[in-house]
């Protein structure tokens, strides 16, 4: 009699315990988190007199490293601190009106049927790299301006439409 009882009970544990749909593992990348962070005085002094007119400043820690995120006179920056206080880049990003006068002279003598839509600016070390985009009837253009040199990296058509 106890036979028949722990046979069906056997049974019932064996199907219960046994898992319905085969356990997938799948690994991620390697994902590097960024979170507002506090900030090292030595590099929160050289921020402070490289950028002393900057508004709505947010500092991210990455990896061992600063970033901070500001705006001076409506352009967007990006500016890279090593721990010791040293910029590493500062990116920037506005429109036709921040480019200075000569750099906008130089690019819409070339491109004259073309306007500008964006101004991006990087300053790395001892290079000041103008990226600049623009839009014509047909095409958009990417040139980069530096030491008075223009070359256009980027070109893209526009697609035809039907009428």
């Amino acid at each position: 009699m106890t036979k028949h009882i722990i046979l069906p009970a056997l049974a019932f544990i064996l199907f219960i315990g046994r898992p319905t749909a085969q356990e997938k593992v799948v690994t991620l990348p390697e994902v590097s988190v960024t979170s507002i962070a506090l900030v090292a005085p030595n590099v929160n002094k050289a921020f402070k007199k490289a950028f002393p007119d900057a508004e709505d400043l947010n500092w991210y820690k990455y990896d061992k490293e600063y970033l901070a995120k500001f705006i001076i006179k409506d352009m967007n920056h990006n500016t890279l601190y090593r721990q010791n206080g040293v910029m590493k880049y500062d990116i920037s990003y506005g429109y036709q009106h921040n480019l200075p006068e000569k750099i906008k002279d130089m690019v819409t003598g070339v491109y004259d049927n073309y306007k500008i839509i964006r101004a991006i600016n990087i300053k790395v070390t001892e290079r000041n790299i103008w990226v600049i985009k623009l839009e014509g009837m047909k095409k958009y253009l990417t040139v980069r301006v530096e030491n008075e040199e223009m070359d256009e990296v980027e070109s893209f058509s526009k697609a035809e439409t039907e009428n």
